[in-house]
């Protein structure tokens, strides 16, 4: 009876926590049951502890690590997540891309122990049999509480993985250190260690989240300065469509200004009559962008062509306006021109698209360029050339004037009237060498030399 009520107390201070524990203090035990009940909780609160300290030296990894492992609390600790991340983040091999286990070398050699005087042995044997004898904490009587719960908490930690203590000192590190290398040197793991100068890698090589292939290429084309080739067809295309427009612009305002100024009239009404045909341009075919640009991004508002579109638009030049009072001509065109240049502009655009075309292909898809339309760059063409008409008309009847070059003046300053009477352009004489000088003589013996031929 005695001993199932012991039984009874015992399962109600193991499971039922303090209200266990407060009932039992209640039902009015004595204090030598209650120290034995107590002992037995911590003692087996001690072996659930160091559970895998009782373990046989056959006993796996595996078991000892299940034995040594905290029970489930619901949330999962630090380490399990980082492994799971680690797990999740790198792919596994398959099964036949995997290397076959290699176990590490075991040396089978018996090995006999240090020689040990008698003494030694005597000593050890004592020392050995009083650490046996005081592992029975329950037993010992001459070991006071604070000397127990010490001797305890030593061997808590004695048994925790890799929780032995050493010395803080330089000599205990550096026992730790060489310990640690025989170690592995017995191991075997110092034998295919790389000689030589360090290896310099790329931290991205290993990094699951780059492509491979994208990540050979980009250091290809880093390490041997190569353009991408859709890079240098955009420039053979803003060359292209900058040639064209160029000339086109060129030859129209050549034309337009032959145009305005055969109408007759003075200068001042030729100017005053491209003034007009300006000013019609603006209203019926006004600006949209500078000639130098092939596409602007529709999304953009601080783009460079976008804020000169803006300053153009708001400038003094751009506001004119037709006069109301008079009637405004319609702006000018020649159908004739056009006609006769349609051939090498129908050509021209065909080219530009062809390598538009091809630039495309290559190309990613935010930087593609749209086709060229021949009524798009004519228009373009007609309302940036008609506000320049004016001053090519007044260039062309006033001529064009050279400027001199910076030492010409100061030479004519020097020479005095003459220098005013001659040239407008000096010209610099530079002499040759005396034998290669050809003068009077020279030309006399070559006068009776065909005289003589003749």
């Amino acid at each position: 009876m005695a001993r199932r009520l012991e039984e009874a107390t015992e399962d109600a201070l193991l499971s039922g926590g303090a209200s266990g524990r407060r009932a039992v203090e209640d039902a009015g035990f004595s204090d030598e049951l209650k120290k034995k009940l107590l002992e037995k909780i911590a003692d087996a609160q001690f072996k659930g502890q160091n559970a895998d300290a009782g373990l046989p030296p056959a006993a796996g990894q595996g078991t000892r690590h299940t034995a040594a492992a905290q029970p489930w609390t619901g949330s999962e600790t630090t380490e399990d997540s980082v492994l799971r991340m680690l797990d999740d983040a790198h792919k596994p091999l398959k099964p036949g891309a995997r290397g076959k286990y290699q176990p590490p070398p075991v040396d089978m050699r018996l090995k006999r122990g240090p020689a040990q005087s008698p003494g030694q042995r005597a000593v050890s044997a004592r020392d050995q049999a009083s650490m046996y004898a005081s592992m029975g904490i329950k037993g010992s009587k001459g070991l006071s509480d604070e000397e127990r719960d010490e001797l305890k908490r030593e061997f808590r930690e004695r048994f925790q993985p890799g929780a032995r203590s050493i010395r803080v000192s330089v000599s205990g590190l550096a026992a730790l250190a060489n310990e640690r290398i025989e170690n592995a040197i017995a191991r075997g793991q110092f034998k295919d260690l790389p000689r030589g100068k360090g290896v310099e890698r790329d931290p991205r090589v290993d990094n699951p989240f780059i492509d491979t292939t994208e990540y050979i290429l980009n250091k290809m084309i880093q390490r041997q300065d190569i353009v991408p080739p859709w890079i240098e067809k955009q420039q053979e295309l803003v060359k292209a469509s900058r040639v064209f427009r160029q000339r086109l612009r060129n030859d129209w305002k050549r034309h337009a200004a032959r145009m305005i100024a055969a109408s007759g009239g003075s200068l001042q009404e030729q100017m005053k009559r491209a003034d007009e045909y300006a000013a019609a341009e603006r209203m019926h075919n006004p600006r949209q962008r500078g000639a130098e640009h092939t596409a602007v991004p529709t999304n953009s508002t601080d783009h460079a062509v976008t804020v000169k579109l803006r300053q153009k638009t708001h400038g003094p030049a751009e506001t004119q306006q037709a006069q109301p009072g008079g009637a405004s001509p319609p702006p000018f065109r020649d159908a004739d021109w056009e006609q006769t240049e349609s051939a090498y502009m129908k050509l021209s655009i065909e080219n530009l698209n062809n390598i538009t075309r091809s630039y495309n292909l290559m190309a990613p898809e935010l930087a593609r360029k749209p086709y060229f339309s021949l009524q798009r760059e004519l228009a373009a063409c007609f309302a940036d050339v008609a506000p320049l008409l004016a001053g090519e008309i007044r260039q062309r009847a006033t001529g064009r004037a050279m400027a001199p070059r910076p030492g010409a003046a100061a030479a004519r300053e020097g020479r005095g009237i003459m220098g005013h009477l001659g040239h407008r352009n000096s010209v610099n004489v530079h002499l040759e060498a005396e034998d290669k000088a050809y003068g009077f003589r020279e030309w006399w013996a070559d006068f009776w030399k065909r005289r003589w031929r003749g």
